[in-house]
């Protein structure tokens, strides 16, 4: 894909409120029918490149694109934008609300009506139609909003914490909703801090801190990056023999695999050469990878992140 062509496109963006940079020469591009992930400690920028990506607040240097131009009025038809805080009319019934949110998408109030019930009834909330937003729970009113930022059909949807207040059924039912979004050629930013969300949903990330990107890229190729040196392994093979291997995690567990820890500058490729040396027969070879949520707090513990 172009860069003229991208549904969105930042380049060298910075923004300053007062002495306080909140974006640093940010960069990063999203492609059609992608979940990208936005990720970052509180206070590290993200709503700010958020609110400037909707042209809430205007850049004081660099480029930011929509839909391969600069952001148009009638762009906001396009885009939803689920915030982290609620933006609901707590004592109106909530298929008038979203009725209601359809029509400020440019949506006529049949199709907003047909809208609205058809989400209601995906997100398991048709009983609700006629109840006010402020009688059902936290998490059916997260749900309610979600239906708000989806019911225009937007080419791109932004969603901050989107699984906030939702019980694990109600999440499932939401990620669902999402991969079924980005399935359609819907181009998904993701901004949330529940790295298994992440890990689940993203083919690729950034990750901000003090208003700089500091991790950016395929999510495979990061996790690569900062993988463990640790092997799991079944096979027949004395491990302690091996000239490779620093220690080995306790004894083989009930299915029969240890973690085999491997000493510098040895990879994965030379102790499985050992064991294919020594004719071991080998039922299980796994390069274990580091958690996102680990790679989350050691970047951002290197980075030294200070609330902006």
């Amino acid at each position: 894909m172009t860069a003229s062509s991208l549904p969105i496109l930042a380049d060298g963006v910075s923004k300053r409120f007062g002495q306080t940079v909140a974006l640093d020469n940010v960069s990063l591009q999203v492609e059609r029918g992608e979940i990208f992930g936005l990720l970052g400690p509180n206070g590290a920028g993200k709503t700010t490149l958020i609110r400037t990506i909707l042209d809430i607040i205007k850049p004081d240097a660099g480029r930011l694109e929509v839909f391969g131009r600069p952001f148009q009025p009638a762009d906001r038809d396009r885009i939803g934008y689920l915030p982290e805080e609620r933006g609901l009319y707590p004592r109106q019934p909530v298929a008038a609300v979203l009725e209601y949110m359809g029509s400020l998408k440019g949506m006529t109030r049949h199709d907003a009506r047909t809208e609205a019930a058809r989400w209601l009834e995906r997100l398991g909330l048709a009983d609700a139609a006629g109840r006010k937003v402020e009688q059902l729970s936290k998490g059916n009113q997260q749900k309610v909003q979600v239906a708000a930022t989806l019911i225009a059909r937007p080419d791109i949807v932004i969603l901050d914490e989107p699984l906030s207040g939702l019980d694990p059924v109600s999440a499932r039912l939401v990620i669902g909703v999402i991969r079924d979004c980005a399935g359609a050629g819907q181009t998904v930013v993701l901004s949330t801090h529940q790295m298994g969300m992440v890990e689940s949903l993203c083919t690729r990330v950034v990750m901000i801190a003090r208003g700089r990107v500091v991790l950016d890229g395929e999510l495979r190729a990061i996790k690569r990056r900062y993988s463990t040196n640790t092997i799991r392994v079944q096979s027949t093979s004395d491990y302690r023999s091996c000239p490779h291997v620093e220690r080995i995690d306790g004894p083989a567990s009930a299915d029969g695999f240890v973690d085999v820890h491997l000493r510098p500058p040895a990879g994965s490729d030379d102790f499985l050469h050992w064991l294919v040396a020594t004719g071991a027969s080998v039922e299980r070879f796994e390069r274990l990878s580091t958690p996102l949520e680990e790679i989350f707090v050691r970047v951002a513990t290197e980075n030294a992140v200070e609330t902006i």
